[in-house]
């Protein structure tokens, strides 16, 4: 796939869920409005939908159909947003600019975007679990399993309690791992599985090396934000640049230094190749999002 066939698909794609995602979000005209407002606000008009790609290009291998893939994007996206939004309050990291414009508790108010948090949680769930009959119900029951286990406290919020608890300490590379196989990497699995999910039944070897390369990219991609929060700038990144060291938190950078930490996601990169070998031209799409994560200037 050329980077011109990679840039185009992607594009479509990033557009599409701005569309998914904003017929999925309730209405701000209507009450809450201040709530509704603060959800559109969290989850539309930035990011770059990395969930949601690879939830389609995992897609690609199974022949699911787009309405299914988009239902399950939307959904990831919903719970990253949440994240986000949570990660940013004065209670955690206390950041002040998030996708390139000020953080939801900024925005509007530290409650409305607790509130907010919570209610694109509970919708991300509902818009997974609606029935459209293209799914057939253990396979739906099986992808709300798979979202709320990468969600909760053995995935995401238990990483970032892991998080939280780490500032100022000096952890070995495997806690460190450990931390972000659930704070970042649970929800980049949970992605390609849901993608994988939403259409023809795979094999159990053929699952097996899927889920390797999901977890092997999802550790990659948190060793480039690691280096990017130390040679990006705030305007580049759209979010506040060097947090991490000014906040005393451990790092594959703090732990490796910059030299070893690229290395260590070149090698996280041509070992998420390794495992999609077998699937052949169908995982070109797969391929070319673990080259985006891992080259990715921004």
């Amino acid at each position: 796939m050329s980077d011109g066939e990679f840039i185009g698909w992607m594009s479509a794609i990033q557009q599409e869920m701005e569309t998914l995602l904003a017929a999925q979000l309730p209405n701000p005209e209507h009450e809450p409005r201040a709530l509704n407002a603060a959800m559109r606000y969290a989850t539309l008009g930035g990011g770059k939908r990395v969930r949601a790609l690879l939830v389609f290009a995992a897609g690609e291998l199974v022949n699911a159909a787009p309405a299914a893939l988009g239902r399950a994007a939307a959904a990831v996206e919903m719970i990253h947003a949440y994240s986000l939004v949570h990660d940013d309050l004065p209670c955690m990291d206390d950041d002040v600019l998030r996708r390139g414009k000020p953080t939801c508790h900024v925005a509007f108010d530290e409650a409305t975007a607790l509130l907010a948090g919570d209610a694109l949680q509970t919708q991300a769930f509902a818009v997974l679990a609606a029935d459209h009959g293209d799914l057939a119900p253990a396979r739906q029951l099986a992808m709300l399993r798979l979202l709320s286990h990468a969600s909760g406290a053995l995935g995401m919020a238990g990483g970032q309690a892991i998080d939280l608890a780490s500032v100022g300490q000096a952890l070995t590379l495997p806690q460190l791992e450990f931390m972000h196989a659930l704070k970042t990497g649970a929800l980049i699995r949970a992605a390609v599985l849901l993608g994988a999910l939403a259409g023809d039944a795979l094999s159990d070897e053929a699952m097996a090396r899927l889920d390797h390369f999901a977890r092997t990219i999802g550790l990659a991609f948190q060793v480039v934000d690691d280096v990017l929060d130390c040679e990006a700038d705030s305007a580049t990144l759209g979010k506040t640049a060097g947090k991490d060291a000014a906040h005393d938190k451990p790092t594959y950078v703090s732990l490796l230094g910059l030299a070893e930490a690229r290395r260590m996601a070149q090698g996280l990169r041509e070992e998420a190749f390794a495992a999609l070998v077998p699937f052949g031209a169908s995982a070109e799409r797969l391929r070319a999002l673990a080259d985006y994560i891992v080259v990715r200037s921004f």
